[in-house]
């Protein structure tokens, strides 16, 4: 008698030896591809899967945290470990690569604090970090975490991602948080808010919710698909807000975003 591996063996040429990972990664591919979250009975039927085991890998992709399950909506998008893969791509190859050298010039040309910076689950990790010289240290370091919410960096991101995708970061007043005593937003209809100004105005802005006494403007980096893939900004001191430095930094994360995005061959908003 044959056995399953002797059968898997012999399989045709282009077929996969292991099917379960192939079925898994073609799952997470196709779930890449799309614009949000999508059915189950969909994915089945793009990638000519059946129905029941397609509900068994998402199960499991949920359960590890590489697919968020929309109970309400019965749909399925990316979760939090997928983009922690995407993140470490990112930070490995050519994100921090391409956008040290956009920074740099940026921070030279201010004279403030810059930080490119990537979304991972409902946080920013700073991928990079150029000090200006005579600012203090910032936070925002390489390698550092902080609420998305709360920081211009992660707003630009939040502000350009798919509804249902925000919701499945923050659908709950559970989710949010605060640093310094000035509040952020506070429930999913407050952040809603929020980031429809940011789309409007192109930029996202923080003053004084991750650091007392400093602010920080920051715009989106887009790739290829036109995804956010991360945003770039400037902190700077709080009480100048109102005058001609904000406007300058506010002009400089327009101009070196659309460079990044540029330079990775990503779609301009």
């Amino acid at each position: 008698m044959t056995s399953g591996r002797d059968r898997d063996a012999g399989a045709a040429p282009g077929r996969s030896k292991v099917p379960a990972a192939d079925a898994t990664l073609r799952i997470l591919t196709h779930l890449a591809t799309q614009q949000g979250p999508v059915a189950a009975a969909r994915i089945a039927q793009d990638l000519d899967l059946p129905r029941s085991r397609t509900y068994d890998l998402l199960s499991a992709l949920t359960e590890h945290g590489y697919v968020v399950h929309l109970g309400e909506e019965r749909l399925y998008g990316l979760g939090p470990s997928a983009h922690e893969l995407s993140g470490g791509h990112l930070r490995q190859v050519p994100l921090a690569r391409i956008g040290r050298r956009v920074v740099e010039t940026m921070v030279d040309e201010v004279g403030e604090s810059g930080h490119l910076a990537v979304l991972r689950g409902a946080d920013v990790l700073y991928v990079v970090e150029e000090r200006a010289p005579r600012r203090p240290s910032l936070v925002t370091d390489i390698d550092v975490r902080l609420a998305a919410h709360l920081t211009a960096s992660g707003r630009a991101i939040l502000a350009q991602l798919p509804a249902a995708q925000l919701r499945a970061l923050y659908g709950r007043e559970a989710d949010f948080s605060a640093r310094t005593d000035v509040p952020g937003p506070t429930s999913p209809r407050e952040l809603r808010e929020l980031l429809a100004r940011v789309r409007a105005e192109g930029v996202a802005h923080e003053h004084g919710e991750v650091t007392a006494e400093l602010a920080s403007v920051a715009a989106v980096v887009r790739d290829h698909a036109g995804y956010p893939a991360a945003s770039v900004a400037l902190t700077y001191p709080a009480p100048q807000e109102g005058g001609n430095l904000a406007a300058r930094c506010e002009a400089a994360v327009r101009s070196a975003a659309a460079e990044i995005t540029r330079r990775l061959r990503g779609v301009a908003a």
